[in-house]
């Protein structure tokens, strides 16, 4: 009755148009009368301690250095380091914007801003040469998965912190899934473009990869700070996030002097707008977390599911959220689904950084799964193009993420091998 309740009232809540924020309120009140525990001080102490976590200092952090980079020019040195590097190839611009996705995953860790500069940047470029709008629009809406996956990830810190687990190691773990989600992209990308009769620009000479590359290098030298700094236990990841925003700062605003006093303006208000949702998001869902925990739901659910957790093979338990994330924004599923789910993970013996890992590569893909599909609505807001035609394009390329993720589940030292090799 407990689980129902809880459910019933959040999925009504939602149903109905209320924001996802305050339908974890609502659910908590509903949660709350049914253990007849109500007690507005409970409820106002929850939403204050819920974003009381110093951990969380990362997001805001994390959402200003993108916002710096996408507007100071670091984003756009980035990709034109990568059109020298590969634009000669024969479909080249796909193969451009998927090494720059991975460039720009390490520098900001968010999907939506990561997908907003590859559109605006790229998505015209592609369309001149001569390859289909649709497909190229769902290419970088795909490439915007791995956004969450290569650190330094917001996805990370926010399930890190509600679920107890190392940020650390969750970041490191991410780097190798990270790249096998781009190779799956790079080989498609292959295969969907093989048969175009288009010629591709002129390879850049010695001299021009390394203009391009001296250009881009200190917004590489971003990736590379935060990953030995992390790795030699320099800064916590709530520190790496402030070292990215003060890096990047400098060398907007000093270095190569493209980021003015009115634009530093609008982009402290858009990361403060941004830091402000997702942050009223963890603070509402730490109540519905509490009152999780009271009504003692995780172990119902794993009486439940013990026939299953009895045979304690990864694969058939990480397997029950393939489909989550398809419905809902990738930060309140990971808040609504994680104290419910750790239980569960920890009865049948999965590793938390192993399961953390899949987890966010779940709910990432869900960021390009309609109804919901942010990255998918960015792409078609910043393209201006139907959200019925990046919907297609993203198909072949979603579907070759989601083959990837199962690898992971089936082969669980895809994962964690290269994660012992970097956490030590």
């Amino acid at each position: 009755m407990t689980i129902a309740v809880f459910l019933g009232s959040l999925l009504a809540a939602m149903a109905v148009g209320i924001p996802i924020s305050f339908a974890l309120l609502l659910s908590g009140v509903a949660l709350m009368w049914h253990l007849d525990i109500f007690d507005a001080q409970i409820l106002a102490q929850n939403v204050i301690e819920g974003s009381n976590s110093f951990p969380l200092l990362a997001v805001p952090f994390f959402m200003l250095a993108g916002e710096i980079m996408n507007t100071g020019g670091l984003s756009r040195r980035i990709v034109n380091f990568a059109m020298a590097l590969v634009g000669h190839v024969r479909g080249g611009l796909g193969y451009v914007t998927i090494v720059a996705a991975c460039l720009l995953s390490a520098l900001s860790g968010s999907a939506v801003a990561d997908a907003a500069a590859l559109t605006a940047l790229l998505l015209p470029m592609m369309v001149k040469a001569g390859h289909d709008k649709a497909r190229s629009g769902g290419l970088i809406a795909a490439c915007g998965v791995i956004g969450p996956i290569i650190p330094p990830s917001i996805g990370f810190v926010i399930f890190g912190v509600a679920a107890n687990v190392s940020i650390s190691k969750l970041f490191l773990a991410g780097i190798f899934p990270g790249i096998l989600l781009a190779a799956g992209l790079w080989a498609t990308w292959w295969w969907t473009t093989r048969k175009e009769k288009l010629e591709p620009p002129p390879r850049k000479s010695a001299g021009e990869v390394m203009t391009a590359m001296r250009s881009a290098g200190w917004a590489l030298m971003l990736p590379l700070i935060i990953l030995v700094g992390l790795r030699m236990g320099v800064f916590t990841p709530t520190e790496a996030a402030v070292v990215a925003a003060v890096y990047a700062l400098f060398v907007a605003g000093v270095i190569y002097r493209e980021l003015t006093w009115k634009q530093l303006h609008e982009v402290f208000l858009n990361a403060a707008k941004t830091t402000a949702v997702i942050m009223f998001l963890v603070a509402a869902a730490m109540v519905s977390a509490w009152l999780i925990t009271v009504a003692q739901l995780p172990d119902q659910i794993v009486t439940l599911l013990q026939p299953l957790l009895d045979n304690r093979r990864h694969e058939r338990c990480v397997a029950l959220v393939i489909v989550v994330g398809t419905a809902m924004d990738m930060t309140p599923t990971i808040l609504i689904l994680t104290p419910v789910l750790m239980p569960i993970v920890k009865a049948a013996g999965i590793d938390p950084v192993y399961f953390g890992v899949l987890f966010i590569i779940n709910n990432s893909i869900g960021l390009v799964t309609p109804p919901v599909g942010t990255v998918l609505n960015t792409v078609a807001g910043v393209g201006r193009m139907r959200m019925d035609d990046v919907t297609r394009g993203v198909l072949p390329f979603m579907l070759v993420q989601f083959a990837v993720m199962f690898l992971m589940v089936l082969f669980p030292q895809l994962v964690m091998w290269p994660a012992k090799l970097l956490i030590g």
